[in-house]
Formats: structure tokens, sequence, C-alpha cells
């Protein structure tokens, strides 16, 4: 087993096997869902899909026309041959909440084109009616392009489907959230005839009498609580967080019945109510900036970001390394010579480091090996969240790698009615084809600085932002590869990007 993963990890390049889907299984005789495409709102036609698909000249492809929601830009260009095809895709939506859709989750749903919910720039202030919320959406694919596409294609809609069950809450900004649905008097206390909530009242009331429970004489800060209060803005959280759980969960069983090849990252911004909700699965980026501050709206989960919650699962459940990796990891690979050594390791309880003495349990491969950019899962796969990847297995063997990897999004919350925005206040959304080689300061300047030479009234400032964002992390193509400023070495990864104008967000009538 110990020679299968050398031979896995010498052939590691980028973000995932040199081969991109060697740790796949592959179903040749499933019918393709969706045949590969780019984001609908580039409206490609066949012969310009082919074209983008170009590694030679990587042309980069921006909108035709100003249609997007808040008049945001979008600019992508494809990889230098890490793949066949740009494994990035994209989604912009304007979704009406006011009607159930069909279940997103039958194997027989389509997708809709909402044409309509790309409105002519004429029509964007009027966008914010009663159960429409704004979505924008980057995939990062890898192992093959077909998780991503078809993320694209369901995402929003496990999200609507979600907001449908708290809808008449949200639309009333003065009423908590009720701990249970029905409940007559929701706000402030609970009552015996709540039917679910007499065991805490009762809990509650037995309580009483107690050195500090509610009630009791000589009361000082109060230590037991009738009913935790919930905000509003809690519930979207949560539905964006069971939809990515749904959306995976869709992945998996349609998988069973079309050919869905590899996983993808997902980085997606709902704007619902006057707030941006930024939610990550993966090391896609997000940031705002405003008024030359630079507010990161995203955290990048890679194998060292979350190395203790992936050493905490193997030892609980040690089986999943199958008897061929160790949770522990040590600073280089532990050979037979060091056995009976004192050497520097770390466990999932660990921030620090410590020596231990070497015993014949530590010559297994580590569970995270690598650094940077380079480390691995299991020598497979170098990010821990995001969407598919269920048949991925350790190259050669039938170790699964799914259950390391989590599909839950972290979620940051943004308030635009808080702050008062400029034409050049924007948040920049973009795979890690950008970021492996700009930093977050670098992006700032060069997009404040292309947009600062701008007309502000030109609706086209923020397509030509995108691309000019994209066309400095790709470079230009020289004789010894594509080089960037400084003569660094440029991407060679599939490059997404959205800029959207956060000025457009105040301009959103307010909810009634």
């Amino acid at each position: 087993m110990i020679t299968r993963v050398r031979s896995a990890v010498s052939s590691i390049i980028g973000g995932i096997m040199a081969s991109g889907s060697s740790a796949h299984e592959n179903h040749p005789d499933l019918p393709l869902r969706f045949p590969y495409s780019r984001p609908d709102f580039l409206t490609l036609s066949p012969d310009e899909v082919e074209c983008s698909a170009d590694h030679i000249s990587r042309p980069i492809l921006i909108l035709k026309e100003m249609k997007l929601p808040w008049a945001a830009g979008y600019a992508e260009v494809i990889n230098a041959g890490k793949s066949a095809l740009n494994e990035d895709q994209a989604c912009c939506e304007v979704v009406e909440l006011r009607k159930r859709p069909a279940d997103p989750s039958s194997p027989s749903y389509t997708p809709t084109r909402r044409r309509s919910s790309l409105p002519s720039i004429q029509l964007f202030e009027n966008l914010e009616s009663e159960g429409n919320f704004h979505y924008w959406a980057l995939f990062d694919g890898h192992g093959g392009s077909g998780a991503a596409v078809f993320a694209a294609k369901f995402l929003h809609l496990h999200i609507e489907e979600q907001l449908q069950e708290v809808l008449e809450i949200l639309q009333n900004p003065s009423l908590q959230p009720p701990t249970c649905l029905g409940e007559e008097n929701p706000i402030h206390q609970l009552h015996p005839s709540a039917g679910c909530s007499q065991r805490g009242l009762s809990r509650a009331a037995s309580l009483r009498g107690a050195a500090g429970a509610p009630g009791s004489p000589n009361t000082m800060a109060p230590r037991f609580f009738m009913e935790k209060k919930i905000k509003q803005e809690s519930l979207v959280v949560g539905a964006i967080e069971n939809a990515f759980k749904e959306m995976d969960a869709h992945i998996s069983r349609e998988r069973m019945v079309y050919s869905i090849s590899g996983g993808c990252t997902a980085l997606v911004v709902v704007y619902l109510l006057g707030k941006l909700y930024v939610a990550n699965a993966g090391d896609s980026r997000a940031l705002i900036i405003r008024g030359g501050e630079i507010i990161p709206m995203s955290s990048s989960f890679t194998p060292e970001s979350e190395r203790q919650r992936l050493q905490f699962l193997a030892h609980l459940q040690p089986s999943l390394l199958g008897n061929d990796f160790t949770h522990l990891e040590f600073p280089r690979r532990v050979t037979k010579k060091e056995l009976g050594k004192r050497m520097l390791y770390r466990d999932f309880t660990m921030n620090g480091w410590a020596y231990k003495t070497v015993q014949e349990e530590d010559l297994k491969f580590p569970l995270i090996y690598g650094e940077g950019k380079k480390a691995r899962v299991l020598a497979t796969i170098g990010i821990t969240r995001g969407l598919g990847d269920h048949d991925l297995k350790v190259h050669d063997s039938d170790i699964a790698i799914k259950p390391f990897l989590s599909c839950s999004p972290e979620v940051k919350i943004y308030n635009l009615s808080q702050f008062e925005h400029g034409a050049d206040d924007v948040m920049i959304l973009a795979t890690d084809g950008l970021w492996d080689v700009l930093s977050n300061q670098e992006v700032a300047e060069a997009v404040s600085g292309f947009l600062g030479n701008c007309d502000p009234d030109d609706q086209h400032r923020y397509t030509m932002a995108a691309q000019d964002l994209v066309m400095k992390a790709r470079g230009v193509l020289r004789d010894r590869g594509w080089r960037i400023a400084g003569d660094r070495l440029g991407s060679g990864d599939d490059i997404s990007v959205f800029i959207i104008p956060l000025m457009h967000g105040i301009k959103q009538p307010p909810p009634s």
C-alpha cells in the first residue's frame, strides 16, 4: 500500500492528481445528466464553447450583454492544459419565492432557463419585490466538470426550496422565529398550551427555587432560560446550509442513474432583504472592497486549515484509514531507521508540537501530507469541503475519501444597509485560479485602480474590471510559460471572476 501511495503522491500536480480523474470511478455506460457547457448567461454558441477550450490562446470570455443583476461583471478563462475542459462553472439568478417549485431532488426534474430572471439593466431597481432573492455562484470542479455543471443547475433551486419554509417569518421583520411553527405566541414566552414546549416548561418549573433560578429568592444573574432567542438571519443561514447538504445528497442519488464526474467547491452569494449571505465550501474566495478597505468574506478550507477536524474524525473512526494511514502528523515521512527515536508530532488535540517515541504504527502514510497548495488528504485531494466526490478513492485502493470531505459551507453576513457604498465599492468572487497568483491586496489595488479610471455611469465597467483582473492573473504566454507582473509565473488553472457593485443593493426598495 505504501508503494501505491508514494506513486500517487509523486503524480500530484496542482489541486488534484495530474490525471484529474484517476481516483474517481468512471461510468461510461451511463448517460450525461447535462452536457458540458459554459455558464448560461454567457449565451455562447457551440462553436464559441469549443473555441473557449483553446489551451494555447486561452481567450478570456466576458458578457456579451450587460444583463446580470446589479450590473455585475463576469469574466473567465480556461486552464493551460491541466484538464481538457474548463472545470469552473458559474450561475447568476434572480429567484422568485412566491411559488413552491417542483422537487429539485427528483431525477426527472429539469431546471428551466430563467431568461426573465436576468432582466435588462433598466429593471435593476425593481428586482427586490416581496420574496425574491439574488444569487451569484462559482463552482470549481475537479476530476471532471460533471459535478460543477450539476451544482450550477440546481443549488439555487435547493436554496429556494429551503427558504420557502421560512418565507412568511422573514417577511415580518418584527417577528422572532417561533420555536415550533404554528405556535400562537412565539415571540416572548412559552405557554403550557404549546404542546411541543410543555416538556421544556416543566423542566424550567422544576428548577424554580434553586439558587439563581428564575423567580427564586435572592436571584442573581440568571442561570437558566426558558427559550433561546433566534435571529431571523439565522433562518437564512440555516436554509443555505441545508441546501448545500441537499445538493450533495442530490448528486449522490443521481450519479446512480447518470454520469456525473468528480466534485466541486462552491462559493455562493445570496442577497435577501437587505443582506448579503456569503457561503463558501472550498478554496474559492470572496472579498469586499469598500472605500479602499479590504473585507474578507470567506475562509479557505484546505487540508492544513482543517487538520484537526480531519484528524479527530480519523481518531474516532480509524477504520476509515484502511489500516494504511495514520491520523498523526509529522514534519516529514517517518522511516524505519527512526523507530524508537523521539520525533516531533501533533494530533487533533494540539496546535503546537511535541516529541513522541516512534513506533511501528507511525510508519503508515499520514492522513494529511504536504504543505501549502501541495497538502493532500489521503495523498489524493487538496480540498476538504465541497460537493460530489462520492466515488473518490485513494489511488489503487478501496479507501473512500468522501467521509473526510464536508459539504457544509461557512456562511458570513454583510448588512448593506449599515454602510454607504459608492460606485467603486464591490464584492469580488473568484475561484482559486486567481488567488493562487494574486493576493487580496493585489486584487483590491487592481480593481480599485481600474474602476477609478472608468466613467462611474458606465455599466460595462464591472465586466471590464473582471476581464482586466483575469488577464492580470493569467498573464502573457512567453518562452517560459504564462507570466504576470514581475515575471512571476501566471495562473495555469481555470479562473472565474464575478465583480458585484454594492451600490446597486442600496437602490433596492426596502422590504414592505
